[in-house]
């Protein structure tokens, strides 16, 4: 594994034992000036301490420059180490489909289910223009009766959850950039290229809940595990770079709703909560009768922060492809260790997230799915007519 400057791991472990050395060195000179400093009333020995204390000076000031041009990128290389991997997924080349659900719904590629085709000839869905001139590209405004699917498929996920177990949270959408760097998200990535927008110097808009989420377990001791949350709110993707066609439509956008899983637990509890998080996630989207795949991701697909992931891919047959509406990670004590959140035991806790419902791209799978063009309708997956009060999207 290469780092920041073409390193490997055992060399920036090598210069991490020179910048304790060194700081080590100069905390001996440190400590030295303040024991002399005690002496120096002492009118018999006043004027080899003041000697002493000239030379400490210069030696003082070699030392903590010395230090600082260790630090900062001995640093950084550390922060860019990633998490382990779990030795189930260590070997993998590329991903690998561990289940499809609902296979019988598929439905073959059909250019007129483009879900913003769909949106303008029915008209009160999106507003794909507006935004563009108010906002920029990958901005939108949602509008009736896409507003309500929104809401719809919030308070869906959101009561799937909470019957689960999981409270209920509505975190901060701002957090301080090291929270984000904690968890493994950093504002600029290794290219330079921004990632996560910034507000001022002193904070940056999160990504996921799942940042905010983590923050609640900063500098605390969880007496009662596992912990598990379910948080609303709104997402920023800064995102750069051409995607092609992924930057069309409500596929990738820089902002959305999305509803996020995040849990705590022992360290030997953490299998067993990824499963918990997984098996929500796919009665979420089996309810919703959408073709989907679950798949078991390879090392160079995990991240920084991630040992293991699962993503579930719905069919999308106006794109003709699968697309990613959810994904599920075990961090292990990546997050915490870096937060400093521990179990009652003294041990940092496994911290885990799961996807429970990313708005915009649940939105593009069930309008690609679910329209039809005979009658030029969406017919609304029967989990979420009650939160809508209707049972087809017509024209408007």
């Amino acid at each position: 594994m290469e780092l920041p400057g073409k390193q490997s791991v055992p060399e920036v472990m090598g210069k991490y034992r020179e910048l304790i050395e060194a700081k080590r060195r100069r905390d001996e000179l440190l400590h030295e000036r303040n024991q002399l400093q005690k002496q120096i009333k002492d009118k018999e020995s006043a004027q080899r301490v003041k000697q002493r204390m000239t030379d400490l000076k210069s030696d003082i000031k070699r030392g903590e420059d010395n230090v600082e041009s260790l630090e900062e990128p001995v640093m950084e290389a550390i922060e860019s180490i990633p998490n382990e991997i779990d030795p189930a997924v260590v070997q993998l080349d590329d991903v690998v489909e561990v289940d499809r659900l609902n296979p019988d719904a598929f439905v073959p590629k059909d250019e007129k289910r483009d879900h913003m085709a769909v949106a303008e000839r029915l008209g009160g869905l999106v507003d794909f223009g507006s935004g563009s001139q108010v906002s920029g590209t990958s901005w939108y405004y949602l509008l009736e009766n896409g507003a309500l699917l929104e809401m719809a498929l919030v308070q869906y996920a959101i009561s799937k959850a909470r019957a689960r177990g999981w409270r209920l949270v509505v975190p901060p959408a701002a957090v301080r950039p090291t929270v984000a760097n904690a968890c493994g998200f950093k504002p600029r990535d290794q290219n330079g290229e921004q990632q996560i927008y910034s507000v001022g110097d002193s904070l940056c808009l999160a990504g996921t809940a799942e940042i905010p989420l983590a923050g609640l377990g900063l500098q605390k001791t969880l007496e009662t595990l596992p912990e598990r949350v379910v948080g609303v709110s709104r997402a920023y993707r800064a995102e750069a770079g051409a995607r092609g066609r992924d930057t069309k439509g409500l596929y990738r956008v820089h902002e959305f709703t999305k509803v996020e899983l995040f849990a705590w637990c022992h360290p030997e509890k953490s299998e067993k909560m990824l499963d918990e998080i997984l098996g929500l996630q796919k009665e979420i989207v089996r309810e919703l009768g959408l073709c989907a795949r679950v798949l078991d991701m390879p090392p160079h697909e995990l991240g920084a922060p991630a040992s293991r992931k699962y993503d579930i891919e719905a069919w999308m047959p106006g794109r003709g492809d699968w697309g990613e509406i959810s994904s599920a990670s075990n961090c292990l004590s990546f997050q915490s260790r870096r937060l400093h959140t521990k179990c009652d035991d003294g041990q940092f806790a496994h911290t885990l997230n799961g996807t429970a419902m990313a708005v915009p791209r649940m939105m593009v799978a069930i309008i690609e799915n679910y329209y039809n063009p005979d009658t030029n309708t969406i017919q609304i997956p029967t989990p979420l007519r009650k939160y809508l009060d209707m049972s087809h999207i017509h024209p408007v």
